[in-house]
């Protein structure tokens, strides 16, 4: 018989006071902008606030999603009330009345920065006004978000070849230049918009019994089982032109060990048994990778691998965070202690380096050496609470349910393999 995960008792507890004593009450407390509404441009470390900075479409989405949740599973006003902040600050001022779907960034007082229709903000939008329906059952948001699914199919999804478009002009004409940011090549298709795609489709499809959803929702999860996660290495793939051609190797280690529990997820809930053992199989084999190469000796996961090879040993939170989700994720999968036990090591490490005992929160990006970079805002218009957040929701529900046997989940993983 195979040895139980050495698993702290107080394990649970300690990650939903995290979830319930810091994380949210730190966005409840400094994101607010109570002078031109909505949520502030970017606080950084010492909560000096930055409100010049671009709001964008994605971190209103990604409120939304964390709060949403809160009020669901946790049935408090306050959260209820972030939640419909967020919900309204996207309508009133993300939304396009005339073209449909939500702009990319706008400034302090709502006039748009880049009007830009990117595949991936409309993802997030999905995600987080879907997760408001099933908080609130509030009918309009289920539309908005049946609306934006729409308006992916009939604007950005590759009929011919497959996967999604990273994006689109404002009137969903075609752009130049896809780019998420600087930092990336300019592509046709990449992994993360496809991930964020699938993720909200997986979500939507638990409030909306739609035969095309359905169809779609399917399809994404085999696109990257055959197009994204490169089989000989087990991570994924990042950025693609129009014939799937792969155009930069750069290995993330962040986005496989989320991935790697999110395609499991995404298998789950299309309903295809096939494609839930295909995919259970590879989400073993990618957080195996992630494992052997990513980790440091500290127990945390580094951020990537460049393609000559060079590490990055960045340890980013959001990194951490879905780390701890994809090697339970392996460990409920396999039953092999070992990835409980990766999980807690990451875990603390979190605790010792990235949660900030002074102002709240977490240091959103620090050194290998465990110093913060103080440039890098807690809130931005990409540090948000989604990750950390669902990250505490996840394993608060994973470590309450009743641990499957070890040798019957390693036979039901021998099998898939």
């Amino acid at each position: 018989m195979m040895p139980l995960p050495n698993v702290p008792r107080d394990f649970r507890r300690r990650l939903e006071a995290e979830l319930l004593d810091n994380i949210l009450p730190f966005w409840m407390n400094y994101a607010v902008d109570e002078v031109n509404g909505g949520f502030v441009g970017a606080v950084m470390n010492d909560h000096t606030v930055r409100n010049d900075a671009p709001r964008s479409a994605i971190l209103c989405a990604r409120i939304l999603w964390t709060f949403s949740t809160a009020a669901r599973l946790y049935q408090e006003e306050g959260y209820a009330r972030m939640a419909r902040r967020a919900y309204h600050y996207l309508q009133d001022t993300f939304w396009d009345h005339r073209h449909g779907g939500v702009v990319w960034h706008v400034d302090r007082y709502g006039r748009p920065l880049s009007d830009r229709k990117h595949s991936y903000a409309q993802a997030f939008s999905i995600y987080g006004l879907t997760e408001y329906f099933r908080a609130t059952g509030d009918e309009r948001s289920r539309r908005l978000a049946q609306e934006l699914f729409a308006l992916l199919e009939a604007h950005t999804f590759d009929p011919e070849l497959g996967g999604y478009v990273e994006g689109c002009s404002r009137a969903w004409g075609a752009l130049d230049d896809l780019r998420l940011s600087e930092k990336e090549p300019n592509c046709r298709k990449s992994m993360n918009t496809l991930l964020h795609i699938m993720e909200a489709y997986t979500s939507l499809r638990r409030v909306w019994d739609d035969p095309r959803l359905e169809t779609q929702l399917r399809a994404l999860v085999g696109t990257f089982l055959t197009r994204v996660v490169d089989p000989e290495t087990h991570h994924f793939r990042l950025f693609f032109d129009e014939q799937w051609r792969s155009l930069l190797p750069i290995v993330s280690f962040g986005h496989d060990i989320e991935g790697s529990w999110l395609l499991v997820e995404a298998a789950e809930v299309a309903g295809n048994a096939d494609l839930l053992t295909r995919c259970r199989a590879v989400s073993v084999e990618m957080a195996q990778a992630v494992y052997q190469e990513g980790r440091d000796e500290d127990g945390s996961v580094i951020y990537e691998r460049s393609p000559e090879g060079a590490p990055n040993y960045d340890r980013h939170w959001w990194v951490q965070s879905e780390a701890v989700v994809g090697f339970y994720n392996a460990y409920q999968l396999s039953g092999q202690a070992r990835w409980a036990e990766a999980a807690v090591r990451c875990w603390q490490y979190i605790e010792d380096h990235m949660v900030d005992r002074r102002y709240g929160e977490w240091l959103k990006v620090v050194k290998r050496d465990g110093q913060p970079r103080p440039e890098v805002p807690k809130v931005g218009p990409w540090e948000c609470p989604y990750h950390n957040s669902r990250m505490c929701y996840e394993m608060v529900s994973r470590l309450g349910a009743p641990a499957a046997e070890p040798e019957a989940a390693a036979a039901t993983l021998e099998a898939s393999l």
